[in-house]
């Protein structure tokens, strides 16, 4: 059994958390089944017994992952989520082209479980309010297909929010095996989403961190930089 502990991008590290840097397609926490124990989680407890699961991204989903040591230190960074004060930010290349401007939208859509087909989510009334702000980098249009680079800024944290409220616009997220189309789908290697940016203040040190992660699809970006028919300056 290959040391998984090699395969940590970590960070930073200190007496009370960690930020770990996850890759697309490993899980956060332990799934069902012997194929799906080796996890982000089971890897750093491995390396820091007491590391301990504060947020999650989905498998598909790269970048920045709090974890706490400890579990006063669990509550205190679940309560800091909880109450909206952690700075959380993503990236994106969705299907078309979306207005390019320094404003950020917001899309507000309630979400709930799509029980016939689960773990999928969907809109609906009476789902519980959910809210997303975004703002698009820079779009390219060509004769067969347009894409957009986007920042996005959760401000609610349902599942598969982001995925579902780019859905809603019309914008499906580029390689999305859940939500897009099988064209959408075959437009990337994997989902195109990257959480780039964590910031929040320390419970125990009362300093105020912020720590940035670029996608490893960023390649991609830069091949399509040269097709950008607009782009913020």
């Amino acid at each position: 059994m290959p040391d998984t502990d090699l395969a940590i991008d970590l960070v930073h590290e200190d007496a009370h958390l960690l930020v770990l840097n996850k890759p697309a397609g490993l899980l956060c926490v332990p799934g069902r089944g012997e194929d799906k124990q080796d996890c982000l989680s089971a890897r750093a407890m491995r390396r820091w017994p007491d590391a301990l699961i504060v947020h999650r991204l989905d498998m598909a989903t790269s970048g920045l992952v709090l974890m706490a040591r400890g579990a006063a230190m669990q509550r205190a960074l679940g309560d800091a989520f909880a109450n909206r004060v952690m700075h959380k930010r993503y990236e994106a290349i969705v299907d078309g082209a979306m207005p390019v401007r320094d404003e950020w939208s917001v899309i507000d859509a309630p979400l709930m479980a799509d029980w016939p087909r689960r773990p999928l989510q969907k809109v609906d009334p009476t789902g519980k309010p959910s809210l997303t702000r975004w703002r698009a980098l820079s779009s390219t249009i060509n004769e067969e297909t347009a894409a957009t680079h986007v920042l996005l800024e959760p401000l609610t944290g349902r599942s598969h929010q982001l995925r579902v409220h780019l859905l809603s616009i019309g914008h499906p997220i580029l390689g999305d095996a859940l939500y897009g189309s099988a064209e959408v789908q075959a437009r990337a290697p994997r989902l195109l989403l990257h959480a780039s940016e964590l910031g929040f203040v320390h419970p125990a040190t009362q300093q105020m961190l912020r720590f940035q992660s670029q996608p490893d699809f960023a390649p991609l970006l830069l091949s399509f930089s040269s097709l950008f028919s607009t782009a913020r300056p």
